[in-house]
């Protein structure tokens, strides 16, 4: 299958279980949400796919375009095409946004090659334009300094110039004003496409209205208990997580 597939999937935090026998197909061209409440294991599922050493998979399989990703390294996964936005993105003094992309970019060519300067700017600074980001940004260090809204377009941007198979937003929602979230959101659409899937996850029904999901799925006790279309967020706004239980 062409995208995300999750086969019984357990994850341990030393001896604590986190995700606990979880099953997820997300297809290519597909994005869906996982929604839940605080502590079920959503940004662990996200951490643990992404090949995050703290995350032990201790059983199961996690296919990316039909290729099982578990025990590789975060290097090897994120050159096969997997891309995490993080809930709370790094700083990275002294490296330069257009620098650190395109370091990525260029450790994804074959035979030593690097990205041709001129058409990479040109792209780069379409994709800042349309996030809102100034220009002279590209000089900045990565996140250094930057506002909760600057940071999560940064990470938009990166996904937008590294075009993944598979991208992961972890809360992508989480400190933006309404302004920052209608633009994040339309820099997430513009990456929609049949070749590539996503997976948001998010409390908030707000981040939905802006980004149309194809699937939402309820996370609970590290497992997937109730799925549905887009309707489900609403409905969960409304009566909240207790009477999942």
């Amino acid at each position: 299958m062409k995208g995300l597939e999750i086969r019984n999937l357990v994850v341990k935090i030393a001896s604590r279980t986190v995700i606990d026998g979880l099953n997820l197909e997300v297809p290519a061209g597909q994005v869906h949400a996982i929604m839940g409440p605080n502590g079920t294991g959503k940004s662990s599922l996200s951490k643990a796919i992404a090949g995050h050493p703290d995350y032990k998979i201790a059983s199961g399989e996690v296919l990316l375009d039909g290729e099982n990703i578990v025990g590789k390294s975060v290097d090897e996964i994120a050159r096969m095409g997997f891309f995490l936005s993080f809930q709370y993105p790094v700083d990275v003094p002294g490296v330069s946004i257009a620098n650190f992309i395109r370091a990525c970019l260029n450790a994804r060519q074959s035979g030593g090659k690097t990205v041709n300067p001129v058409a990479y700017y040109k792209e780069l600074y379409e994709k800042m334009d349309l996030l809102k980001i100034d220009r002279n940004f590209t000089n900045r260090s990565v996140n250094e300094g930057f506002s909760g809204g600057e940071k999560k377009r940064c990470d938009i941007l990166q996904m937008l110039m590294l075009k993944p198979k598979f991208a992961v937003l972890d809360e992508v929602d989480s400190g933006l004003d309404i302004d920052a979230l209608r633009i994040v959101s339309q820099g997430v659409n513009s990456a929609r496409s049949p070749e590539v899937g996503m997976l948001l996850i998010t409390h908030y029904n707000r981040l939905l209205e802006y980004i149309k999901p194809d699937r939402i799925h309820v996370l609970s006790g590290g497992k997937i208990v109730l799925s549905g279309g887009p309707e489900l967020a609403v409905e969960l706004e409304q009566k909240g997580y207790d009477w999942l239980k």
